[in-house]
This record gives C-alpha cells, structure tokens and sequence, in this order.
C-alpha cells in the first residue's frame, strides 16, 4: 500500500482512479501573476498540508475520503498561459464526462478559467460563484486575457456569475458587472441576509471558484495581493453549508496560495477549507 503518492496520505483503496468520485488536479502556476509570486508552490504546500489535518470532519460526522479522492498528476504547461488554460479545460472536461466530482488546485486565478469553461459546456444555466478580494473583471491585463486580473471577465459574459467578498477593483470593472450580483465586504459586513440573497441569485448547478485572497489577512497572509476586510473562518462556513445545502454545486477550485515557508498556517488553512468543502458536498443527508 503505497500512500505516500496519495492525497493527504490515504490508503490506495481510496485512491483509484477508476473507483473514486473525487478528482483533485493540481495546476502549479504563476505565470500572469503581478505582485506576490509563488502561487505557483501553492499546490504542492496544500498537499503537504493536506497530510497533516485530520481525516474526521467533525461536524458533518464523516470521513469523505472514503468517497475516493483521486490526486492527478500536476498539470504543468511550459508554454504560453492560453496553452495552460486550454490544457486546464481538457483535462477537467474529461473527468466531468466520467461523473467525476472535479476539484482544481491551483496556482493564481488564471487556472479557473479553463475549470469554468468546461463545467460551463456540460452544464446548462451553470451559476458561478466568485468568493475572492477582487473583481478579476478586467478584459486584459498587461496584454493578456488570460490573466489573474481577467479570470473571471469570461464567465461574466457566459454564466450566471456571483461575486462574493469583493473590496478591491478598478473601476472600469464596475462598467462590465452586474452589480445586483455583487455582494461587497463593505455592505456584507452591515447586512445579515447577504448570505440568503446571495444564494437566491443562483441557479439550480453552481461552480465554486474560490480565491484565498477572500479571507481577512489576519487568518491567511499567505497570498499575492492581501486585501484588509476579508471573510473569518465561521461566517465563511456557514455560507459555504447553506450552498452546498439549497444548490447541486458541481465542482470547485481552490486558487491564490503563496506558501511562506516559515508560517504554515495559511497552508493547513487551504487545505482544512477544501476537506470542508468535500465534507459539505458528499454528507449523507445530501
């Protein structure tokens, strides 16, 4: 039994990839990033991270790593970030096709662009929830579209898009969002049913992109470009609960980690969320 290749070390029954429902592709990428690097050690940071959390979610009561999690290999393209995103696209559209839950690891925001187009070519009328400190609304940024700063520009136009935690942009981006879709930290932090608006905007499948730079700095630090004001652990949870409860979400990615190697509570932080994540998906009353 060889688990040392395995997500967080499990055993290789749960492991397979023919048998698991859960599939994690990493993509360990910082081309496009502008500020902070390192979101390209982000993945491989999680993983290790990932092997020292406990298995047994307490508050679901569950071990959803007995659903199988298969660990792809990393998906690392050497060329231009269009190819990167492409090859994102492929490889995620063909574990959907296989009825696979597919979860992305990344590396900066430009990965869920490939993620988000293929659930949006299998999924009709596909909500995406955008959980992030920016807007990432910007057509092009330093003559890309495939930047960070764009990662979500596509699925504006495509799907049905929801942002949440939102407190920093340029304000031709304000020019090209729907902002009755919008949720600011600034009007979150005064309002208690944001979170039941914000799900009533959804449609019945949503695809959860979530970047790390969404949490305050003072509970993650370890990211490219902080932002103050951010979402805390339990409000975060509980919103995440009530969409996995009332919405099918389809599958999700996790991005914008940048490991500092002397504080690994950002790394333990990532990885907690995404075994929440699984756990709120798969509990048995689901």
């Amino acid at each position: 039994m060889n688990t040392s290749k395995n997500y967080a070390g499990i055993p290789d029954q749960y492991a397979e990839a023919s048998t698991a429902k859960i599939t994690l592709i990493p993509v360990p990428f910082d081309g496009t990033s502008t500020w902070g690097k390192g979101a390209d050690k982000g993945p491989q940071a999680f993983l290790e991270a990932s092997k020292n959390i406990e298995l047994y979610d307490i508050e679901t009561d569950s071990e959803v790593y007995k659903k199988g999690i298969h660990l792809c290999d990393p998906i690392s393209e050497s060329g231009s970030s269009e190819a990167l995103i492409n090859a994102v696209h492929d490889i995620c559209k063909s574990h959907i096709k296989r009825n696979k839950f597919v979860t992305v690891i990344g590396g900066n925001h430009s990965v869920s662009i490939g993620a988000i187009r293929a659930f949006n070519e299998c999924f009709e009328d596909l909500t995406v929830l955008h959980i992030d400190a920016h807007a990432d609304l910007k057509k092009e940024f330093d003559g890309t579209p495939y930047s960070h700063a764009s990662a979500l520009y596509e699925a504006n136009q495509t799907t049905n898009l929801v942002q949440v935690g939102i407190r920093s942009m340029d304000k031709s981006e304000s020019t090209v969002m729907d902002k009755d879709n919008v949720f600011f930290a600034h009007e979150m932090i005064n309002d208690e049913l944001w979170m039941d608006k914000a799900v009533s905007n959804m449609t019945d499948d949503v695809y959860i992109t979530f970047d790390l730079t969404a949490f305050d700095p003072s509970i993650l630090p370890s990211v490219g470009r902080p932002e103050p004001g951010g979402l805390l652990w339990y409000e975060t949870l509980d919103f995440l609960n009530q969409v996995f409860d009332e919405k099918n979400v389809v599958g999700f990615d996790i991005v914008g980690l940048c490991p500092n190697p002397n504080d690994k509570s950002s790394d333990v932080l990532a990885a907690k969320l995404f075994y929440k994540m699984l756990s709120y998906k798969f509990e048995n009353n689901r």
